[in-house]
């Protein structure tokens, strides 16, 4: 009788979750259906077969424009008043029941096209907006507030609204579980659902987080533009950054007993880039008293106001992945995101000069403008870990965009808001401090990965499902204990290594290959 009861309810779950496969007719339907303050613009039935991304690679991160197989959807497209455009894919058979929605990267400006294909294919809803604008830069935010407000926080939670509300419509049914998955921004729109809508999702996976951007922007992209171009004898040449990456391995590399082309905790790396000052003429393998400079204030982060940090520096060990976040004479990602967002956003003037910032009047001003908008800083998730919500946190210690040290310092505050204890044994994060934030790892973990770039690429073992252990997690309570991540030289896989949750981290069992997983295990350091 136990078996046979076990047997019911087993079915009975299964059953729930198998759905009626929807039609042609019932995905053009949606047009007529009326929700708060949208239009739908379209709902077309897609036979399964190619698929081409509409947009630009560029835009999307695809590798090219050829098309993809994906299998029957109804593609709804809609606008939430006053422009937030957003696209729901419905799959026609074989749905899982949930909804996976995917963030955006920089100022957004376009539908993440690339990250639904990948969530339709492995059976989920998928939702995605433009955040209210078109474009990847910031002169959409010029007079318009209220555009700035979608972008912050508002149109990734109409399109989720939007979104279950067409599922309930299409399938006569709820959707099972939500999840979000992004990076960068969208690293910041998944915590920004945890803090301010927390019940928006049971699953929020957010990498490289860019949610401190009142402070990212003057404290991390605009600090480098002031430290390499404010004086042009300080520039630091891109094809000088192999020549530094060199130099900090040989300082810092064997740090952790291995000789692996890896920092494994860059905080501990003493690195002084006074080794590579120029004894003769200058050259690509060698740096100016003045660029010395430069590049230590890179690595120290912008000086502290009033006593208070900033924003964090970048950390050595990946120097050759940032030569697209330097600055240079002819502009690059870190110029165009800074001085765009102070521009077009915080001063509302197109002719403003990088050279006019100054910290004790701007940041402030920045802060009190725009923190409460843009901002997702909060440690307070008590909501979200209310209804069993999981944040899963991944991050790249060679980031170049996004200090690594931000989301270890976001994390620290969830710690410390979950436990009580605003110590936490932060100071020295060994078997202690693991105990410590054993609470705080039941809802949420952080995940930093040696040599990874900002969301993936870098020296380091870059590749890696975080979805699915985020997924098992939420699913069938089984937090994730280590995330198999591997590298690639020219599509053959050379290296794996296991990720560890903070502040633990893959030690070598001395025995066997440094290149497989198998031969690692997750410790936390006995020190700090």
């Amino acid at each position: 009788m136990k078996y046979t009861l076990i047997f019911a309810v087993l079915a009975s779950a299964v059953a729930a979750f198998v759905f009626t496969p929807a039609s042609a007719a019932q995905c053009e339907s949606l047009t007529s259906l009326k929700l708060p303050d949208t239009v739908i613009v379209s709902a077309r039935f897609l036979p399964a077969g190619p698929f081409t991304i509409p947009g630009s690679p560029s835009q999307q991160g695809a590798p090219s424009r050829e098309p993809i197989a994906l299998p029957a959807f109804c593609r709804v497209e809609a606008t939430v008043k006053p422009a937030v455009r957003f696209e729901v894919w419905l799959p026609i058979s074989g749905w899982n029941g949930n909804l996976e929605a995917v963030g955006n990267g920089g100022f957004a400006g376009s539908i993440s096209y690339s990250a639904m294909v990948a969530a339709l294919k492995a059976g989920y809803v998928t939702a995605s907006t433009d955040t209210g604008h078109s474009g990847g830069d910031a002169e959409w935010a010029l007079g318009h507030p209220e555009l700035i407000v979608d972008y912050g926080y508002r149109a990734i939670h109409e399109m989720t609204l939007k979104a279950k509300m067409l599922i309930e419509s299409f399938y006569g049914t709820g959707v099972r579980l939500s999840y979000f998955n992004g990076c960068s921004n969208g690293g910041r729109q998944g915590l920004m659902e945890a803090q301010r809508y927390p019940d928006d999702y049971n699953g929020v996976l957010a990498g490289a987080p860019a949610n401190y951007l009142t402070h990212l922007y003057p404290g991390g992209m605009l600090w480098l533009v002031i430290a390499t171009l404010r004086d042009p004898d300080n520039y630091i040449p891109t094809n000088k950054l192999t020549a530094i990456e060199d130099a900090s391995l040989a300082a810092c590399d064997e740090l952790d007993g291995l000789k692996d082309g890896l920092i494994q905790d860059p905080r501990k790396c003493k690195f002084d880039p006074a080794v590579l000052l120029c004894e003769h003429a200058d050259s690509a393998s060698c740096l100016t008293a003045k660029q010395i400079e430069a590049l230590r204030n890179i690595y120290a982060g912008a000086p502290p106001l009033n006593g208070k940090p900033i924003f964090p520096g970048k950390m050595p060990g990946g120097e050759s992945g940032w030569a697209n976040y330097m600055p240079t004479p002819s502009q690059n990602i870190s110029y165009k995101l800074s001085v765009g967002f102070f521009k077009y956003m915080v001063y509302e003037d197109p002719s403003w000069d990088f050279g006019t910032w100054n910290f004790a009047n701007g940041l402030p001003y920045t802060e009190s403008k725009l923190g409460g908008i843009l901002d997702a800083v909060s440690p307070n998730l008590g909501p979200f870990r209310a209804h069993d919500g999981k944040l899963l946190i991944y991050q790249g210690w060679s980031d170049p965009a996004v200090a690594p040290l931000n989301a270890i310092n976001y994390y620290k505050s969830v710690v410390a808001s979950i436990t009580g204890n605003a110590e936490a044994g932060f100071e020295h994060e060994t078997d202690a401090f693991f105990r410590s934030n054993k609470t705080a790892q039941e809802s949420v973990r952080l995940f930093m990965v040696p040599g990874m770039s900002h969301c993936g690429g870098g020296p380091g073992p870059n590749k890696f499902d975080a979805f699915g252990p985020l997924v098992n997690w939420v699913e069938h309570k089984q937090a994730p204990e280590r995330i198999l991540a591997s590298h690639s030289t020219n599509d053959a896989v050379d290296r794996t290594r296991p990720l560890c949750p903070y502040p633990m981290t893959a030690q070598y069992t001395g025995r066997g290959s440094i290149d497989e997983a198998t031969n690692f295990v997750c410790k936390a350091p006995s020190s700090n």
